[in-house]
């Protein structure tokens, strides 16, 4: 309300109060028209000026809503305790099938900031955050990579793979738009929110460096990762391994007859020891390649289990994004005759099992 209003406003306003009546509240007039004016001047300041301060407090905190685990991690790390931190999907779960319900448009609506990971990773959930970012604060971490950090495998129309996490270094520039993002909603926390990134940017520059290290370690002829669906291609890149998916970019694609007696054909010439399932995609395509090559007498066995589209179970050192390429840069390494610490990165990992 404009000032000048706002003095006429007190002024008709106190010329109904009679003096009985402001006597019963204690107040004079004077007194009256002074505590109106604070409230009325307090209401003309900009929206930021009358925020309350952000803190620990679960009323203060900023409500995040990220789509993925790998996003939800790095926004609460670089949040701290002045976000309060929801993810839409779980572990477990492929976001590339993931359908919305009337539950998760709630949450999309009243969240302060929704973070995704971009590149329609999240499918069929995309078409709605582009609506919903037209009114209210939507960013896709993967939105500022150039284009030559992306990559466009064949077959999928030009466009980007959306896997980006897959290369650690990579994913920490994403780290930027979080950042940005969260300092421009709440200018006054921006000191802090780029003091939290310093140390994250720190241990993810070091667990890259433990991944081009694992990896290395893996004799050259071994250095071939079969897996249950096209989402390792960065990893690849990014660690020095020929990468070779049963399905493409997508779940929601098959995997054929004909793909599958070429992936058996390659297990036996290239005589690959191990093949990896992946924690949110169905295992039955990779036991027909298993069956495949024993039927042509070449034994190949289940390296491990590794995370793709989501992160492992929530309270877990592999329920974290550290923890998760952790996990598996160990166990790929492992599986294929690398040498690597019992523990991983850090020692948090549990002992990783070769399957049957």
């Amino acid at each position: 309300m404009p000032v000048a209003l706002g003095i006429i406003f007190m002024q008709t306003l106190c010329s109904t109060v009679t003096s009985a009546s402001c006597w019963h509240f204690r107040l004079s007039q004077r007194q009256f028209i002074a505590v109106v004016a604070l409230i009325l001047l307090s209401g003309c300041q900009p929206a930021a000026d009358r925020a309350s301060p952000v803190g620990s407090d679960p009323a203060q905190q900023i409500k995040v809503l990220a789509t993925v685990g790998m996003v939800a991690d790095l926004v609460q790390q670089i949040g701290g305790e002045h976000t309060h931190v929801k993810q839409l999907m779980g572990p477990g779960v492929d976001p590339h099938l993931y359908k919305a319900t009337r539950d998760d448009m709630q949450q999309i609506m009243s969240a302060d900031i929704v973070f995704s990971s971009g590149l329609m990773l999240e499918g069929r959930l995309e078409d709605t955050l582009h609506k919903v970012g037209e009114k209210r604060p939507v960013f896709a971490i993967t939105s500022r990579l150039p284009p030559e950090m992306l990559l466009s495998p064949e077959g999928s129309g030009g466009h980007p793979d959306p896997h980006v996490w897959m290369d650690i270094a990579a994913w920490t520039s994403c780290i930027d738009v979080i950042e940005d993002s969260l300092s421009e909603h709440v200018a006054t926390l921006a000191d802090e929110f780029k003091a939290n990134a310093i140390p994250l940017r720190t241990q993810l520059r070091a667990l890259h460096e433990y991944g081009l290290a694992s990896i290395a370690s893996i004799p050259q002829s071994n250095r071939i990762l079969v897996t249950s669906h096209d989402a390792f291609s960065y990893f690849g890149r990014a660690y020095g391994l020929e990468v070779v998916g049963v399905q493409g970019l997508s779940t929601e694609s098959e995997a054929g007859l004909q793909r599958i007696n070429e992936l058996v054909d390659l297990l036996v010439e290239r005589k690959v020891a191990a093949v990896f399932v992946e924690s949110s995609v169905p295992q039955k395509n990779m036991l027909a390649l298993l069956d495949g090559a024993k039927s042509r007498g070449h034994a190949v066995k289940i390296g491990g289990e590794l995370f793709s589209d989501a992160m492992g179970a929530e309270g877990t050192y592999e329920g974290t994004y550290v923890g998760m390429l952790d996990h598996n840069l160990t166990t790929v390494a492992r599986a294929l005759g690398g040498s690597v610490p019992a523990g991983g990165f850090q020692g948090k990992l549990a002992a990783v099992k070769e399957r049957p």
